[in-house]
């Protein structure tokens, strides 16, 4: 069984459960997702899958992935992921990867990217404390001292400072998994997910 299936994040809304309690959601379109290669240990040296999801107009694929769809036999798609699997030779290309093999699941984790805020000062980036408003302090946004005097005499590796926030690779794990419409191919997870609004994520079983 593949453990796991890309979708998109469709947004958050909330259901009630068997005991009447609210339970917030995010909503996920996952799959069917395409197997588009698979990786022996004989061919590659490992065992994996290949899955692709999502649709792509042919005249936006360019040449060498075209022909690796071609020779897959498969449609082209918008993205791909590999997945390691135990025993690759069960699967060949052209399977289907559904919500189905979900349907027993209990809990799940979710890979995506987070929402990009670009550029941030510390006290937003990192939780630092503010200076003193007031008796004409210069000091309120400022990350302070970086470094030492004359050992080691620079700014060690790791310091927390100002920069680029966001836009990274997040992986939340254990995440209850509500609700499987097969017919829909939607998946309800409770809690948030990384990843705004129809943003790609990979979901695999926890």
């Amino acid at each position: 069984m593949v453990s796991t299936i890309l979708g998109r994040k469709l947004g958050m809304t909330q259901v009630w459960d068997e005991n009447g309690n609210v339970v917030p959601v995010t909503v996920i379109q996952a799959g069917p997702c395409t197997v588009s290669q698979v990786k022996t240990k004989e061919t590659d040296g490992y065992e994996a899958v290949q899955i692709g999801f999502g649709d792509i107009t042919a005249k936006h694929v360019n040449k060498p992935m075209a022909g690796h769809f071609a020779k897959a036999g498969v449609e082209p798609m918008r993205y791909l992921r590999e997945v390691r699997v135990e025993n690759a030779s069960e699967y060949h290309t052209g399977d289907k990867v559904t919500v189905d093999s979900f349907s027993d699941i209990k809990a799940v984790d979710v890979i995506g990217t987070s929402k990009g805020k670009g550029f941030q000062g510390t006290v937003k980036r990192w939780n630092f404390s503010r200076g003193p408003m007031t008796h004409g302090c210069r000091n309120q946004r400022k990350p302070g001292s970086i470094g030492q005097c004359a050992y080691p005499a620079r700014v060690r590796k790791g310091l927390h400072m100002y920069g680029h926030m966001g836009d990274d690779r997040v992986t939340v794990k254990n995440l209850k998994l509500v609700r499987v419409d097969a017919e829909q191919n939607l998946m309800l997870v409770k809690g948030a997910v990384p990843g705004g609004k129809n943003a790609l994520v990979q979901v695999r079983m926890a």
